[in-house]
């Protein structure tokens, strides 16, 4: 384990139905309801399985040959049921190409490893989904 371990977010409202998240290097992305364009916390799930993902496999393909097209594509079911609100049916499907030449070649060798690989042991997201993990959520009085 890194020494560094902790991973924190701050969601933060800035409206009715909108938030903000920010990380602990500034950066942050707005989501909300889905009443306009912006993306919902399912969204941003699935976006956090496929993001997880494709930096990996572009980590191991890319320092090959600098791919031609890279897309990924997650979907999943939005279900209630007795377990109540959940996603089912989960799944990342990559669409990448390289251009011709030696390092593509390689690059296309290694891709259906890399995605495994990804998948099996690297991705936090999809382990953390995979394996499940308990969620505390507490109330803290101001």
């Amino acid at each position: 384990m890194s020494e560094n371990s902790a991973r924190s977010v701050t969601v933060e409202r800035t409206g009715t139905g909108h938030f903000v998240a920010t990380n602990t290097r500034g950066g942050t992305i707005s989501f909300g309801t889905g009443s306009v364009s912006e993306f919902t916390p399912v969204e941003l799930l699935l976006a956090a399985l496929g993001g997880c993902t494709a930096v990996d496999v572009d980590l191991a393909t890319s320092r090959h040959a600098e791919p031609a097209a890279f897309s990924v594509e997650v979907s999943g079911n939005k279900i209630n049921d007795e377990l109540g609100n959940r996603l089912t049916d989960l799944a990342v499907t990559f669409t990448v190409t390289f251009p011709d030449g030696e390092g593509a070649d390689r690059a296309r060798a290694i891709l259906p490893r890399a995605v495994k690989t990804s998948h099996d042991r690297l991705c936090t997201v999809s382990r953390t989904v995979e394996i499940g993990t308990p969620v505390t959520a507490t109330v803290e009085s101001a």
